[in-house]
């Protein structure tokens, strides 16, 4: 018996591991327009940068989520991804802050 594992399956479960991550940031993405789409500049700025980093993330996730190729950045790809998250997090809190006064 083969004890080494399938090297087949490997880069199917990362190409489903970027999918998830594109899909929950176009769903945090959708869900922070909605809240952000009040008609005030404040809640336009953030839908605006909200926007930008779905847009950044989703240059960087899909080649990898699609399987047609790494990214062009040169083995950077997971900090940049973090940043963006880190970016999108904040843009909430700046929602939720925004909500309460």
């Amino acid at each position: 018996m083969s004890t080494g594992r399938d090297p087949g399956l490997q880069p199917e479960r990362t190409r489903l591991a970027w999918r998830r991550t594109l899909l929950t940031v176009t769903v945090v993405t959708a869900l922070a327009v909605r809240l952000a789409s009040t008609g005030d500049p404040t809640g336009a700025l953030i839908a605006g940068g909200t926007v930008l980093v779905w847009g950044a993330l989703l240059v960087l996730c899909w080649p990898r989520g699609t399987g047609t190729g790494p990214a062009r950045t040169g083995g950077r790809t997971l900090p940049l991804v973090t940043v963006g998250t880190v970016v999108l997090a904040l843009l909430g809190v700046l929602l939720v802050l925004r909500g309460l006064w």
